[in-house]
């Protein structure tokens, strides 16, 4: 949701899990991601861990000399990254924040797009708060779910059964694209439209 998008790299911020999961896929897309980000001349805005696929993308994307910032909670630095200071060089730039809330709106205002790897409880909250805010209007950035081996099925059949159950608008389903495997991300990140479903709230004065 960055304010000069024409004056900056464009960024990208990917959810995913601090864990490398129990199929080798999982830490294999998240390496490839980072790469499809340097060939696309994008910049990876993340949560600052340095383990699992956290770490896979960022190493991956630092690795070839792409931008890279990571934003911890303090709390989170025993829990999520393998050393205090990451290497600069291996994992990007790392800023250290307070809390959990300055971490995510860092992110948000950071970012002209989002990716959700696979993750657990804290990928699903951020996913869902970005949903939310594209919905009300606060952002309009492609958010992309990278559904790899069928991890997000069950989620996007909730959204379809809360669709057809009358909580979520027909219309306001596409504020989330899908896809299967990394080679789609760039092209749909760069044909993304805004879905029809979201509103017309004026958060100007905020």
């Amino acid at each position: 949701m960055s304010d000069n998008k024409t004056d900056k790299q464009f960024a990208v911020c990917v959810f995913c899990g601090s864990s490398p999961g129990t199929e080798s896929q999982f830490m294999e897309t998240a390496k490839s991601l980072g790469e499809v980000l340097y060939e696309n001349g994008w910049s990876l805005v993340y949560g600052g861990g340095t383990f699992g696929l956290m770490g896979a993308v960022a190493s991956s994307l630092a690795s070839l000399g792409g931008k890279v910032h990571g934003i911890i909670p303090e709390a989170l630095i025993r829990r999520e990254q393998s050393v205090v200071v990451p290497s600069v060089e291996e994992f990007g730039k790392t800023t250290v924040v307070q809390d959990m809330h300055t971490r995510k709106a860092m992110m948000g205002k950071e970012a002209d797009a989002f990716v959700a790897l696979p993750g657990g409880f804290g990928t699903m909250e951020e996913l869902f708060e970005i949903v939310t805010w594209n919905q009300l209007g606060i952002h309009d950035c492609p958010i992309i779910v990278l559904n790899i081996n069928g991890y997000y099925d069950g989620l996007l059949g909730w959204i379809s059964a809360a669709v057809e159950k009358g909580f979520i608008a027909g219309d306001a389903k596409d504020i989330i694209s899908e896809v299967t495997s990394v080679g789609e991300v760039a092209e749909k990140i760069r044909s993304y439209k805004p879905a029809p479903g979201r509103f017309d709230l004026d958060w100007s004065s905020q």
